[in-house]
């Protein structure tokens, strides 16, 4: 057994009622009902969480996922992520810079480090691993030189303050104000599972900055900052009134309320089309906390309305939402948007939060059955059993695959929220209130009740087994009630046996079952909840759904055609957008009930096969999270025959216009063509005499670009026809908007040009033609894209030289 420190006492002791970036927010209370805030909540919990100390994981896949996660973040090197801290503090650093989202040159780096301090804090109180604490309290400590460094102000971050500038006047840049959320809510998650007081002094600092920063903006002037994503600044400062007790953090607080949105939800309307989605449940979370600690209905209103907006109307069989990260179709029009870039992983760790202050508030079952469908099939589903790698998408699009980040070059947003992920699946097993105990999820575990002076043990391999066994260990007889959840998908009901005898108690599906008594100790409860094989729907087309069992949405193993090791681990999260597609089978049906054509497989649990209705072949289908290294499917066609007959003419009649469109565009290059780059090539970039000044290129969404950055520019040189008239085509992605630049050819400017809207999450070409008076008598001409000096210049994906006429 650890032995036990002065510091572990003390924290313990000091548990806060707060959890700053938990998997569902924020710690409420504990067991003891002690708390290191200095601001109550302002309004009654029905059921309140137990602290990450006081529940330990036993053997099962939840402690493998959480092993797997500690192994990376003891890899982690401390002062490579502290590299462009201490550059941008003007502090001697010879750390190598990871890459990815962390690159020196890119604008979102730092929001790592925010991440790491969160999940070494959430790993060190789910296991007392004393060297992760430490690992995080070096980072607090540098991070405060770093402070310093800069100045008197409290900034601090690992790119210049004039980003902010750039956020105010709406120019192009990178997210500031999301990134230094991720840093905030790091430093206050060491402060409250590590007792680091020095972290809140940091947090404090950055604090002062921010309001001063703000109090010079009006609000109108606020809210126009806010169209740029910010995270969710609005909890932070919330949390960080709620633990110093500072009324102008809570003003703060309210000043990053994001009227646009919160408006029409609060008052019932869902205007959620066409918004980012992780760009705004941050804002919802943080609209949680605030009606936490004011009491003001309209902040209850429109997390409440917000939930069931995106659960009933946006959420994919996994729990899962977005797809191209937004909310691209109005309610319920799911069905077209399976893509491969559905379902951000980020998206699922925010809902959790949220479902998790939802509980709270109401102890409704229904959040506790979203919380168990999201934790097994996109989260724990999202970790590689390999190496502990996370996913960013999870692909909708049949017939895709997982693909993960790597160890030193990908840093995604969902980098860091995996990092946090796997840290604490303590979390949320158990709450209570003052009558007793809630069991919501069926996770092998121990919780330590030491208000009542009691351990439960929770013993099972759920979902292997449809069973859960409970014992209880006291000292003394307690009276209390143990309230077991009994899941939506438990149509059947469940047994209930306390020490073999079996309870007449009501277990409908979608709801608690009570246990009233004096508990003693060695009190066995056991738990059955047969599962049974289940569909789930879309609502707007219910031919198309995925195969569930009980819990689990079942996905189909699809072998590993066209499907290599370095596809799956990627530093680009979009590299893999336009990979090779294999033929998914479609299931024909002809209305035969489910367990008529899905039977289980002899000898493997958890494993079933489809039986006489795959087109062209059967398949055989596993739980997601147990689904690695092969294709896959989550949602099938279900068809009788006439519409599979349909289907095929259809899908035959598709293939024949897009070969007909490819030999048209084909046809078009040959005469149109005059010469071409290929973007990030670097034979045909040389080819072309590639000059450059602060210019990059990297890969997005399956294709290469390249830009300039703050004055900087790129050229080419580009055949022509002297006696013709020519024109530019630019290749652009239509999630670069509002990108000004000016593009020269042969200095001869044709003009400031903007990457337009009104090609949302798409590639898209645009057309510039060229004065002939520029081209006459010349065999080439050289082409220049110039950057504003507060701005970009592209990215431009592809180009090319065409014959004007």
């Amino acid at each position: 057994m650890k032995k036990v420190t002065v510091i572990n006492i003390v924290v313990i002791v000091l548990v806060m009622v707060l959890r700053i970036s938990g998997c569902g927010g924020e710690q409420k209370g504990t067991g003891n009902e002690t708390t290191h805030e200095k601001v109550q909540p302002k309004i009654v919990f029905s059921a309140k969480p137990f602290e990450l100390t006081d529940v330990k994981l036993l053997d099962g896949p939840f402690k493998d996922a959480m092993e797997l996660d500690r192994k990376y973040l003891h890899d982690l090197d401390a002062d490579r992520l502290l590299h462009t801290f201490r550059l941008n503090a003007g502090l001697p650093s010879t750390a190598k810079p990871y890459g990815g989202w962390e690159a020196p040159n890119i604008e979102l780096r730092g929001h790592s480090i925010g991440h790491y301090l969160s999940a070494c804090a959430f790993m060190y109180a789910s296991t007392g691993d004393e060297e992760l604490k430490k690992k995080g309290e070096y980072i607090v400590a540098e991070l405060a030189k770093c402070q310093k460094a800069i100045g008197d102000s409290g900034y601090l971050s690992a790119f210049p303050e004039s980003f902010f500038d750039r956020v105010e006047a709406l120019e192009p840049v990178w997210a500031p104000w999301y990134t230094l959320h991720k840093i905030y809510a790091g430093l206050a998650d060491m402060y409250v599972y590590c007792g680091n007081k020095q972290a809140l002094e940091v947090a404090e600092g950055m604090a002062r900055w921010a309001k001063k920063r703000t109090d010079r903006l009006t609000d109108e002037q606020m809210q126009i900052m806010l169209k740029i994503e910010f995270g969710g600044m609005n909890e932070v400062f919330a949390n960080l009134y709620a633990l110093t007790g500072n009324a102008d953090y809570l003003a703060l607080a309210k000043r990053f309320d994001h009227e646009f949105v919160f408006t029409p939800l609060m008052k019932g309307k869902d205007w959620l089309h066409g918004l980012h989605a992780n760009t705004q449940i941050p804002k919802i979370i943080g609209a949680a906390r605030e009606y936490e600690l004011t009491g003001e209905k309209k902040y209850h209103d429109i997390a409440s309305f917000f939930w069931d907006a995106v659960i009933s109307n946006r959420m994919y069989s996994i729990g899962g939402t977005s797809n191209y990260e937004h909310w691209r179709t109005p309610p319920s029009l799911l069905a077209r948007e399976l893509s491969v870039e559905s379902a951000e992983t980020c998206c699922t760790y925010n809902m959790l939060k949220l479902t998790r202050h939802l509980f709270e508030w109401t102890a409704d079952e229904k959040y506790a059955d979203y919380y168990e469908r999201a934790i097994y099939n996109q989260i724990l589903a999202s970790q590689s059993p390999e190496n502990g790698m996370v996913m960013y998408y999870v692909a909708m699009n049949p017939g895709h695959f997982k693909i993960y980040c790597t160890p030193e070059d990908s840093f995604w947003c969902c980098t860091g929220t995996g990092m946090e992920n796997h840290a604490k699946y303590g979390d949320s097993i158990y709450y209570h209130d003052a009558n007793g105990l809630f069991v919501n999820l069926f996770i092998a575990s121990e919780l330590n009740w030491a208000d009542k002076e009691i351990v439960v043990r929770q013993e099972t391999k759920y979902p292997q087994e449809d069973s859960t066994r409970i014992t209880i260990e006291t000292k003394r007889p307690v009276q209390t009630a143990i309230r077991i959840r009994i899941p939506y998908w438990a149509t059947k009901g469940a047994i209930i046996k306390v020490n073999g005898q079996v309870q007449n108690i009501k277990t409908a599906a979608a709801s608690y079952a009570a246990i009233e008594r004096k508990w003693n100790k060695g009190d066995r409860i056991e738990v059955q909840m047969p599962m049974s094989l289940h569909l789930h729907r879309m609502h707007d087309d219910k031919k198309v759904a995925s195969i569930m069992y009980g819990p689990l949405v079942l996905a189909g193993e699809l072998g590993t055609e066209k499907l290599t090791r370095e596809m799956q681990y990627v530093g680009d999260q979009r590299s893999q957008h336009n990979a090779p597609s294999i033929e998914v089978p479609v299931f024909v049906i002809d209305g035969k009930p489910l367990d008529e054509w899905v039977k289980p497989v002899e000898g493997k649990d958890l494993t079933f096969k489809t039986v006489n209705v795959g087109r062209p072949k059967d398949v055989e289908l596993i739980p997601f999270y147990r689904l690695h290294g092969q294709r896959y499917a989550l949602y099938w066609n279900l068809l009788n025959e006439q519409e599979y007959e349909k289907w095929k003419a259809d899908k035959a009649e598709k293939e024949k216009q897009e070969a007909a469109k490819q030999a048209e565009d084909a046809r078009k290059i040959v005469e149109k063509q005059v010469d071409s780059v290929i973007i990030g090539n670097e034979e045909s970039e040389g080819q072309h005499n590639l000059q450059t000044n602060n210019s990059y290129s990297g890969q997005y969404a399956g294709g290469t670009w390249r830009d300039a950055r703050e004055g900087g520019f790129f050229s080419y040189d580009l055949k022509v026809f002297p006696d013709a008239p020519m024109t530019l085509e630019c290749k652009y992605w239509g999630g670069d908007t509002e990108r000004t630049f000016e593009i020269k050819v042969n200095d001869v400017s044709l003009g400031t040009v903007e990457i337009e809207s009104g090609h949302p999450e798409q590639f898209f070409e645009k057309l510039y033609p060229i004065p002939l008076d520029v081209t006459r008598d010349k065999e080439k001409v050289t082409v220049k894209f110039i950057a504003p000096a507060d701005g970009y210049a592209g990215g431009v994906f592809g180009l090319r030289m065409l014959r004007g006429d």
